[in-house]
C-alpha cells in the first residue's frame, strides 16, 4: 500500500474478540447526532463468497422494520437492482430494489447532471446501459459526448480499441469504478480499474471515476434516501474504499472484519473509521 505503519488502532492479538462499544477509533461517538440512515456495502458485508455473512438477514431486517433510510452499495456496474434484489434474495436477505445503490446508477446520475440528454460509447453490462437509459442517454459509437467503461464478464478487445479511438477523437472518458481486480470461484479477475489502466496508456487519458472511493457516490446515495452525513453512518469492508470514501463524506465509518481489510492492515493507512466491529451482527442493537 506504500503507506507507513501508523499507530492508530489498538494492538489486539484477538482481533475477532472485541465488543463494538469498546473498539471506538475516531472522535467520541457522543461527538455526532444518533445515527438516522444508514448506508452498507455489499460484498464482504452482508455477503461473503456468495453466502450471506452470519448476522446479515437479521441486520436487514432490524433496517427495514426501523423506517429509517438505508442503501446497500456496490461498485459492481453489472447487475440492476432487480437483479441483484434478486441474487440477495436468493440468500435469505430481503433487500427492495430501491435500497440498491451501484456505481451504475451513480454514473446515470453524474452523466444526466452534467450532460442532460447526452451520448455514450458504453463498455458493460445491463447494470450499466440500464441506468443510462434510464436518465435518458442515447448509447451510440457514433461521435459519442463520452465513452463509459464498466464492469463486464468478458471485456472485448475490439470494444476497447474502439474506446480508445473515440476517446481520441475527443469523447471524454468516464469509469464506472477503479477496482482493478474482482474475485471470482478461481481467484482475482481483471476488473474495469485495469482495463481503464489500459485505455489510459494508447490515449494519455486518465477516466473520471464515479464509484468509491469517489465521495460523490456516498453524496449521491445520500441524495437517494434524503439523508444527511452527519447522521448516516457507512459501514464496509474495505479501508482504501468504503471507508475512505465515508470519512471523505463526512459520515461515521464502521469496518466490519468480514471482508477484506483486517485489523493489522488498518494500522497501516494514515486514516482510521470511527470503529471497527467483527460483523454486522454487532450493529443488531443500534438500528
Amino acid at each position: 500500500m506504500g503507506h507507513l505503519p501508523h499507530r492508530l488502532l489498538r494492538a489486539d492479538p484477538s482481533p475477532l474478540t472485541v465488543h463494538p462499544s469498546t473498539d471506538t477509533l475516531g472522535s467520541s461517538m457522543q461527538d455526532r447526532k444518533p445515527v438516522q440512515s444508514w448506508l452498507t456495502d455489499m460484498d464482504g458485508v452482508l455477503v461473503h463468497e456468495g453466502q450471506p455473512v452470519p448476522g446479515a438477514p437479521e441486520f436487514i431486517k432490524r433496517m427495514r422494520a426501523s423506517g429509517k433510510p438505508f442503501l446497500v452499495l456496490t461498485n459492481n456496474s453489472i447487475y440492476t437492482p432487480r437483479d441483484l434484489t434478486a441474487r440477495l434474495s436468493r440468500m435469505g436477505l430481503d433487500v427492495p430494489e430501491e435500497s440498491i445503490w451501484s456505481s451504475a446508477l451513480a454514473t446515470g446520475q453524474f452523466l444526466a447532471d452534467q450532460r442532460p440528454g447526452g451520448t455514450a460509447y458504453v463498455i458493460g453490462e445491463a447494470g450499466l446501459t440500464t441506468a443510462l437509459h434510464a436518465v435518458g442517454y442515447v448509447l451510440t459509437d457514433f461521435a459519442p459526448d463520452y465513452v463509459v467503461l464498466g464492469e463486464t464478464r468478458t471485456y472485448s478487445f475490439e470494444a476497447i480499441t474502439k474506446a480508445v479511438r473515440l476517446i481520441n477523437d475527443g469523447a471524454r472518458f468516464i469509469c464506472t469504478n477503479p477496482d482493478v481486480t474482482g474475485p471470482s470461484v478461481e481467484g482475482a479477475l481483471p476488473a474495469a480499474g485495469s482495463v481503464a489502466a489500459m485505455i489510459s496508456k494508447a490515449t494519455g487519458v486518465e477516466p473520471y471515476f464515479v464509484g468509491k472511493p469517489n465521495p460523490m457516490m456516498m453524496r449521491s446515495a445520500l441524495n437517494t434516501i434524503n439523508a444527511h452525513s452527519e447522521s448516516t453512518a457507512m459501514i464496509g469492508d474495505r479501508m482504501d474504499t468504503d471507508i475512505l470514501c465515508g470519512l471523505e463524506a463526512g459520515l461515521e465509518t464502521i469496518l466490519v472484519l468480514t471482508g477484506i481489510s483486517s485489523r493489522t492492515e488498518a494500522e497501516r493507512y494514515p486514516y482510521r473509521p470511527s470503529r471497527i466491529v467483527n460483523s454486522v451482527a454487532d450493529l443488531l442493537d443500534e438500528v
